[in-house]
């Protein structure tokens, strides 16, 4: 008896613990870098509607930085945030480095929202807040292409995911945002 108490306790002693590695409670719960590699966390936005977006130089979507920034502009003022995640995952199309990025999206697409380090969006080396992002979308399964967007309401529930050929600012998307900032 004494020993299966003993096994009991010994199991509960080494997995209980690592269930918190395997599991995150939310989307606050991610700690991320920044483009200039401080770490953020997420929980920074509790309270705020949230559009995650990967993004990438190179791509025939590139142009959605501006608007990315018309809708940023629009609704910054009633808690609304962008965060931008450089990734090349999709034929290559972000291959610079963190300080690279950022001087084309800072300079040459005039955005002002907030930027990430580069990561990986899917594969083997997925980044964790991506896994959990497309895991708990109402549309889960894998990231397409660039630009794909992800709107997190203010409680940090994922509301909405759309392709990349959904416009940032068309009536569909300013609509839910609208809906969310409410």
């Amino acid at each position: 008896m004494q020993f299966k108490l003993f096994v009991l306790f010994f199991l509960i002693g080494v997995f209980f613990p690592l269930a918190g590695v395997f599991a995150k409670g939310g989307f606050y719960d991610f700690k991320v870098k920044d483009i200039k590699g401080n770490e953020v966390s997420l929980s920074k936005y509790k309270g705020k509607v949230v559009m995650v977006v990967n993004v990438a130089s190179k791509c025939g979507y590139t142009y959605q930085y501006a608007n990315l920034e018309k809708v940023y502009k629009k609704y910054k003022d009633q808690g609304f945030v962008i965060l931008g995640f450089p990734a090349n995952n999709f034929g290559s199309q972000e291959p610079g480095n963190d300080q690279e990025i950022e001087t084309f999206c800072r300079i040459q697409k005039g955005a002002s929202f907030d930027m990430m380090s580069k990561i990986s969006v899917k594969g083997t080396d997925q980044h964790p807040l991506y896994s959990f992002l497309i895991q708990n979308s109402p549309h889960p399964g894998e990231v397409k292409w660039n630009f794909e967007k992800i709107l997190i309401s203010k409680n940090g529930i994922i509301e909405a995911r759309y392709l990349s050929a959904v416009e940032p600012d068309s009536a569909e998307v300013t609509g839910k945002i609208e809906s969310l900032l409410k």
